[in-house]
């Protein structure tokens, strides 16, 4: 097969010099299963993934941002019943990382609650809970949520990054 029709090339053409196939990808994503130690795992995966993105300046905001997205899922974004496996009908959470132009980190994570994030208007400081999204609206330039269907919700925030990507 001629490399201008082999699959995966862009617009059918070969890859040049100024195409590499090593280039990292611009979008990763993480399947969590609501248990307490994703969040964990999630921190993991965003020091991993900034890493290999040369984006280790920004992992201190980005995994506080992960942390507190993670836990507000695992916490409000699925039942708390005992957990079956995905075959038969297991709650998902997945957790996607993504760069934007002109310079921005995403931090997405999808729940299959339709309930909207709960921005709480006044907190006791001793409080344990509802600091979550105060932390994430302070360490981000936008935070959002958007539906999903048939079911659930994305939560994200977009962090600058403070360089061309």
């Amino acid at each position: 097969m001629p490399p201008e029709e082999r699959p995966g090339t862009p617009g059918g053409r070969p890859l040049t010099r100024s195409e590499p196939r090593s280039a990292p990808p611009r979008s990763v994503a993480l399947r969590l299963a609501g248990a307490e130690q994703d969040c964990g795992r999630a921190r993991d995966f965003v020091r991993r993934t900034l890493s290999d993105w040369s984006l280790d300046h920004c992992s201190a905001d980005a995994l506080m941002v992960v942390t507190e997205l993670a836990a507000n899922a695992v916490l409000h974004g699925v039942p708390h019943s005992a957990p079956l496996p995905a075959a038969h009908g297991e709650a998902e959470i997945w957790l996607r990382l993504s760069l934007r132009r002109p310079a921005h980190l995403v931090c997405a994570v999808t729940d299959p609650c339709d309930s909207p994030p709960v921005y709480p208007h006044a907190s006791d400081p001793l409080d344990e809970h509802g600091r979550g999204l105060r932390i994430i609206d302070a360490l981000s330039e936008h935070w959002g949520w958007t539906r999903r269907q048939p079911l659930g919700k994305t939560v994200w925030a977009m962090l600058p990054t403070d360089q061309q990507i």
